[in-house]
């Protein structure tokens, strides 16, 4: 595949089988553990989508770095699907304008939540931790996530509260960790104050990490795990790449989500870098 540049010149915009590449963005951490899940879970989408070309770049801390994988990547053609389950400057800024100074044909995808499929692994790692399979008046959950002073993160995350609430019939209460309020330890007490005497925290993180550790020692009932290789975040990442392109989960994708792809997605030059509006889109098991 080829397009011609405002320079004239003509070149490749394609990676190695015409494919383009399915680029991880994730923030990066200083805790050991999160770079071996995030790893792991690129292992889980090649598994997926055999022949995908799947790279990782990290915002910060971590090897490799955005710019070094797009700067591998040559004039080739690449999705960035952030790795992070909000809107914020991440994904609106510091995504688009790093890639927007290198060759490659980028488009950034939206981020992992709000979605479905986002639910569904923040219930599983809850039933992991410990949630009953019916639970009474007296539960309630502290939705713990991140945090960041772009308002559309904290709509976001209140979305995914409320999908969480409507998916186990109980109150979700959205907290952060850091730039936004109310913080983890605030919610707990707020929902307890309610008369809820089982509090669970639910990690709204990706991987493990200090804002995932610090969050679950304000439970004081059950906290659940990051949600790190749950085969739903796998799946996610691979509905964003193909929502960027335009298609609908064809391939591998989760069962119900192999729609027809539009005609000509993956063949149309598009400008060095666009954003993809976000969106949660239906669950790829009811599409």
């Amino acid at each position: 595949m080829t397009a011609t540049t405002l320079m004239g010149r003509t070149t490749s915009t394609a990676t190695p089988g015409g494919t383009p590449a399915l680029v991880v963005v994730a923030h990066g951490s200083r805790d050991p553990r999160a770079l071996r899940t995030v790893r792991a879970l690129l292992d889980r989408i090649r598994a997926l989508r055999p022949g995908l070309p799947v790279r990782l770049g990290h915002i910060e801390l971590n090897a490799p770095l955005l710019p070094d994988t797009l700067a591998a990547l040559g004039d080739g053609e690449a999705v960035l699907v952030p790795l992070l389950l909000s809107r914020g400057h991440h994904v609106t800024r510091d995504i688009p304008e790093t890639a927007a100074v290198f060759p490659a044909r980028t488009r950034v995808a939206a981020p992992l939540g709000p979605h479905p499929l986002l639910v569904d692994a923040l219930h599983d790692r809850l039933l992991e931790a410990g949630w009953p399979a019916h639970a009474g008046p007296d539960h309630a959950v502290v939705l713990a996530a991140a945090g960041s002073r772009a308002p559309e993160s904290r709509t976001d995350t209140a979305r995914t509260a409320a999908a969480l609430s409507a998916r186990l019939g109980v109150p979700v209460l959205p907290a952060y960790a850091s730039a936004a309020a109310p913080t983890v330890p605030e919610a707990v007490r707020a929902l307890t104050a309610r008369g809820h005497r089982r509090v669970a925290v639910a990690a709204c993180f990706t991987a493990p990490g200090r804002f995932a550790t610090e969050c679950a020692t304000a439970a004081t009932w059950i906290a659940s795990a990051p949600l790190g290789i749950h085969p739903a975040m796998a799946h996610l990442l691979l509905h964003r790449y193909d929502q960027a392109l335009g298609a609908e989960g064809e391939g591998n994708a989760p069962e119900g989500a192999r729609g027809t792809a539009r005609q000509g997605a993956r063949g149309t030059a598009r400008p060095a870098t666009t954003y993809a509006a976000p969106a949660s889109g239906p669950h790829p098991a009811h599409a």
